[in-house]
């Protein structure tokens, strides 16, 4: 049964300090009780309460860290099921298999797909993040296609999948100081599994034919101490692994089983048997409900663009707007001459802006001030983006010692402004511009064409 805040205050040290970050050790005791914050954050609780506290208070799924340095990556640890109850922690992983099965040119070409499919989407790196390395029964090409990948220098973390425990223990030595995942425990091997991983606390795969036995696994891993643990939902069928992924979350979370409290691994490229686009599709899916670890087949941008972009939407928290620093954005080299164009800092609106700019190719200075971080409209309509607060970040930017140019373009659906932003900057011409960002680049061009013939 959780803990009630009450429970937790009667073992706090009383002291009122504030150095958890709140006020009172009674509002921490109400946070740790509401999930929102872990007993360790109180530096003075005795070494008696904690050991008493921390497994009471813990979230119904452990949290669990794989990868190294850049490709540390946290999984697990969430604490609903939906999305509009609270913001989703530890968004889910992306990796791509390789076995030593596969000839030298698949996989030549599977780790130069991983290399090619990494870019920044507002402002976040989209990249595969796990090389999932399979043993097929070939330890001589195992041992060379994890050599192959460590020394590809691919930025991502590694997931051993393997279930001969001479092999792995041989294997592991290579990418020991990584922190792998090991992934291929089951009823026959697990106690040694266990004792593979266990002193150095690595997350350990584990898999069953059904729910029942996955569950009786891993209380028999439990009874070996042992709980650094992914579980493997997938099935025969896109049904079977869905309802399993769905039965383990419910558990964990509405049941409070620790037994199911683990993240998940899901093998998206077995259940689609070779078809890419239904890859995507159940990759989609787990994306959503409720795969930690999503392994494809491969990787390119007809995979990438929809499956990255539907994880960065399902895992940004829907009450904090996605924004951008207000500040005054360089774009294309801009000088003394170049034209100011306005806009909010709503993340999405800026990329796309700024990108518009750039396939313009006019040297551009782009103005963010603080708008909330909504869209133009929503911005306006709230009154965070008006002719004051417009003019007044102008002002305080310092954009009139970047530039002589007293022209500033503002947004089209907000053309309503132009009058107010003049009265408030005396010297600025306001020019609306489009509605739409993709009318940007000819109308920047176009502008950009009558300044050069004016001063002519």
């Amino acid at each position: 049964m959780a803990l009630k805040g009450l429970d937790i205050f009667k073992l706090s040290p009383k002291k009122n300090c504030k150095d958890c970050g709140f006020p009172t050790c009674m509002a921490f005791s109400m946070k740790v009780a509401a999930g929102a914050t872990e007993i360790s954050k109180c530096p003075h609780m005795s070494e008696e309460a904690l050991a008493k506290l921390s497994d009471a208070t813990a979230p119904p799924m452990k949290s669990l860290t794989i990868g190294k340095g850049e490709n540390e990556y946290k999984l697990g640890g969430e604490t609903v099921l939906f999305r509009h109850e609270k913001s989703f922690v530890n968004r889910n992983r992306f990796a791509v298999l390789l076995s030593d099965s596969m000839d030298d040119e698949t996989i030549n070409t599977k780790i130069e797909n991983i290399k090619k499919v990494d870019y920044i989407r507002i402002g976040e790196q989209m990249k595969v993040e796990i090389a999932a390395l399979k043993y097929s029964g070939n330890k001589e090409n195992y041992i060379k296609l994890i050599n192959k990948v460590k020394d590809s220098e691919i930025k991502v973390a590694y997931m051993l999948i393997c279930e001969d425990i001479d092999v792995l223990k041989e294997c592991l030595e290579i990418v020991k100081g990584e922190n792998p995942i090991v992934y291929g425990a089951n009823k026959e091997n697990y106690k040694e599994m266990v004792d593979i991983v266990k002193n150095d606390k690595l997350a350990l795969g584990v898999k069953a034919d059904n729910l029942e036995e996955l569950y009786s696994l891993v209380e028999n891993i439990h009874k070996l101490g042992y709980k650094e643990l992914i579980l493997d939902p997938t099935g025969d069928n896109v049904k079977e692994s869905f309802t399993n992924a769905v039965q383990i979350r419910r558990i964990a979370l509405k049941e409070g089983d620790r037994a199911f409290g683990y993240p998940s691994v899901v093998f998206a490229n077995e259940i689609a048997k070779g078809d890419k686009n239904m890859e995507v599709a159940i990759s989609s899916l787990f994306t959503i409900k409720y795969g930690s670890i999503i392994v494809l087949d491969d990787i390119d941008y007809s995979r990438a663009l929809p499956l990255f972009a539907l994880r960065q939407n399902i895992y940004t928290d829907p009450q904090k707007p996605m924004r951008v620093e207000p500040k005054i954005y360089p774009i294309n080299n801009p000088d003394e001459n170049s034209p100011v164009l306005v806009t909010v800092d709503f993340a999405l609106t800026y990329f796309i802006i700024a990108g518009e700019i750039e396939r313009s190719k006019v040297p551009m200075w782009l103005a963010i001030p603080d708008a909330g971080g909504y869209s133009v409209l929503t911005a306006w309509a709230a009154g965070k983006f008006g002719g004051s607060s417009i003019s007044n970040f102008i002002k305080e930017s310092g954009v009139s010692e970047k530039t002589k140019c007293r022209k500033l373009i503002i947004p089209g659906k907000v053309a309503v402004l132009k009058g107010d932003i003049e009265d408030n900057l005396p010297g600025w011409d306001v020019v609306i511009g489009t509605n739409e960002s993709m009318e940007l680049p000819k109308f920047l061009r176009d502008f950009n064409e009558e300044l050069i013939t004016a001063k002519a």
